[in-house]
């Protein structure tokens, strides 16, 4: 329950607990989004704090909070990349 309704339900209580956080971030942004100059619907602030805080782990990325995530294929091709060109360490890695 959220405000006096009922939002979503769960199987399992890290999903739950994982929906909670998210909402809570949102209601942070709410809040954000609600004192800036910015001029913005209700409706507006509720859905772009909400689509925010869905996707946080791209806002750390884009507010540079956070590293993005490599993706290991990505790597390799990178590394095979470096090998074929002749950038390679003394241990035998691309450089």
């Amino acid at each position: 329950m959220r405000n006096g309704q009922e939002v979503s339900t769960f199987m399992d209580k890290k999903s739950a607990d994982e929906y909670d956080k998210m909402l809570d971030m949102a209601d942070n942004l709410t809040v954000l989004l609600s004192n800036s100059p910015l001029e913005l619907s209700e409706a507006d602030i509720e859905e772009l704090s909400i689509f925010l805080a869905q996707g946080r782990e791209d806002v750390l990325v884009a507010l540079q909070a956070k590293k993005p995530k490599v993706d290991k294929s990505s790597a390799t091709k990178v590394d095979d990349v470096k090998a074929a060109s002749g950038q390679v360490n003394k241990k035998g890695k691309a450089a």
